[in-house]
């Protein structure tokens, strides 16, 4: 890993940037995306995606975030977004973090999401013992994804989807990394 950019084979992880904004904006105002996370509302308000770009680049966050960037291989500056939140860091420091993604539509059902997850598992750079991922029981291709990079199935849960205004089934997984 060199300035925060973490190889992943088609594409990079690197950093967000200012100038992501407006991909943002457009991709995660997909009413397919928000509805696919927790946190993403829809329709996806003025000024919401300067605000996450914002507190992406905060030092002071809870979370990294890294932008899937293809543009050094010929493909888009912005395939989607792929982050690792830090879990009960400031009162027990378990080294373990929640890992959340998105793809942009377009570019569904190519390998991006696998491969941005792989790498940023194997790279680990909030060096964690363990991570953690949930996704909605009616999304089984990003349940793929986790298994495929060695994720392991602990159970079904719920969370509350801002999009949907409604709490939505899930599965959660965990990958052991110690």
């Amino acid at each position: 890993m060199v300035d925060g950019v973490i190889p992943a084979g088609r594409f990079v992880l690197r950093p967000v940037r200012k100038s992501d904004a407006g991909l943002f904006a457009m991709y995660a105002g997909d009413r397919r995306v928000a509805e696919a996370t927790r946190s993403i509302p829809h329709p996806l308000p003025p000024g919401a995606a300067e605000n996450f770009v914002t507190r992406a680049m905060s030092p002071k966050g809870t979370e990294d975030v890294w932008v899937l960037d293809g543009s050094t291989h010929g493909l888009a500056e912005v395939l989607g977004v792929i982050s690792l939140k830090r879990m009960d860091e400031e009162k027990f420091n378990r080294d373990q973090s929640e890992i959340g993604y998105w793809v942009a539509p377009a570019f569904w059902n190519t390998g991006f999401a696998s491969e941005a997850v792989r790498a940023l598992v194997t790279a680990n750079p909030q060096k964690n013992r363990t991570i953690f991922a949930e996704v909605f029981q009616d999304n089984p291709g990003s349940a793929r994804v986790l298994t495929n990079a060695g994720f392991q199935y602990l159970g079904d849960a719920e969370t509350f989807s801002v999009a949907r205004n409604s709490r939505v089934p899930t599965w959660t997984y965990i990958r052991k990394l110690d």
